[in-house]
């Protein structure tokens, strides 16, 4: 008889089952309707003379079309307002709680790009905003962190005549990999490293062109601030952060220009690929490592008389291609190795990978042993297209007369 109450009747039996879930669905109880909060794009971190942070928040209010009041065209048949708004706390989320009971809206940082400390907050020490922006899940993994000399308000309060805002330039600038991108994931990994010095993009506000308000312009990124551990030690120029791009196999983007010997004029070269590899050796109990880079690049401008389709004029460029890296990876060695001390290069991880138990024993010495390890660059540059045209143009000398 049961069988056959199962066979026959499944669906009566499951009824009041489904009819009780439907009660115990929740719906939208957590929603948050667009009219009624404000959404966080950037911030940035200052530090006051009284000892007190003051964060800076760049908002966007969602605004009904059809208001008194004008923003920036939106989607959704609206339109953005932008605010600046600051508060200021012991604790940045102190201050945070202090900004809220300034905004009508309730204030959201799931769309928060960008986070800019000021070179004071920097030189104390970021560990601990890096760990509440972790532990808060509002918080993308994902934002950009910058540092500047400048106070982060003065930057956030930039107009840009390109973007929408200063953090859609600062965010875009970044991804375009002309210098160091550090997410705050990307910080929190370097912190718990072997060595755990890190390293994050300098920007700095540039001059307005003449005849535009001072507000008229943009931040831009123009080298990087080297840390050991969480606490700024220095900073060093695009140059030398080139040199660090390569040891940390991250260069992407590169215009090198050489003066071929005994020429005039320059020819200019464009990084197509590269990549580089970073190998550790331990011999006699002294430390070294092998920097591997390999990049193939482009002849885009020659103003010489050379032809570059010379095999061996090619092979000559290469040398002298092969010959500023590795002068570049020195410069970078000599102001962030041996000046600053800070291993942002990723050595202690590749000793401990390749050499876990001399490791387990020295690591404890390592802020003695890095400073001396010996660096080899072994580079092997490419060039792969000498263009369309081989050699300059001659034009000539006498003026033309005009008939």
């Amino acid at each position: 008889m049961n069988r056959h109450f199962w066979q026959t009747s499944p669906k009566k039996f499951l009824f009041p089952f489904f009819l009780l879930f439907v009660f115990l669905l929740s719906g939208c109880w957590d929603r948050k309707e667009i009219n009624d909060i404000a959404l966080i794009r950037a911030a940035g971190i200052d530090k006051k003379q009284d000892g007190k942070l003051e964060i800076t928040v760049l908002l966007y209010v969602p605004k009904v079309r059809g208001g008194s009041e004008q923003g920036m065209e939106g989607g959704g048949g609206g339109s953005m307002q932008t605010l600046i708004r600051s508060a200021q706390g012991k604790t940045f989320a102190e201050a945070m709680s202090i900004l809220q009971e300034k905004i009508s809206r309730q204030i959201f940082w799931g769309h928060c790009e960008v986070f800019i400390f000021d070179e004071a907050i920097a030189k104390e020490g970021i560990a601990e905003h890096i760990d509440l922006f972790l532990r808060m899940p509002e918080f993308r993994e994902r934002s950009q962190l910058f540092i500047s000399k400048q106070k982060a308000q003065k930057i956030l309060s930039l107009i840009s005549p390109l973007e929408r805002d200063i953090a859609e330039v600062v965010r875009e600038l970044g991804e375009q990999k002309l210098g160091m991108t550090v997410t705050t994931k990307d910080f929190a990994e370097m912190l718990v490293s072997e060595a755990g010095d890190t390293a994050v993009p300098w920007i700095k506000i540039l001059p307005p062109i003449e005849g535009q308000e001072k507000k008229q312009t943009i931040a831009y990124i123009t080298g990087t601030a080297i840390f050991k551990r969480d606490k700024m030690v220095g900073k060093i120029d695009d140059s030398v952060t080139r040199g660090l791009l390569w040891l940390r196999d991250e260069i992407k983007y590169a215009v090198i220009t050489v003066t071929p010997k005994d020429e005039k004029g320059y020819v200019s070269m464009n990084l197509l690929r590269a990549n580089s590899k970073i190998i550790p050796k331990i011999k006699n109990e002294k430390w070294e490592v092998i920097l591997e880079a390999e990049a193939e690049d482009d002849i885009i401008q020659n103003t010489t008389n050379l032809d570059v389709t010379n095999p061996r004029v090619v092979k000559s460029l290469e040398h002298q291609l092969n010959v500023q890296l590795a002068k570049r990876v020195n410069e970078t060695l000599k102001e962030v190795q041996k000046d600053m001390k800070a291993d942002v290069f990723g050595f202690a991880d590749a000793f401990h990978r390749e050499y876990p138990e001399i490791w387990k024993k020295e690591k404890d010495r390592w802020h003695v042993i890095f400073p001396n390890v010996e660096v080899t660059v072994a580079a092997k540059i490419k060039i792969r297209r000498q263009g369309m045209n081989s050699v300059l143009p001659q034009f000539p000398k006498k003026e033309v007369k005009e008939e």
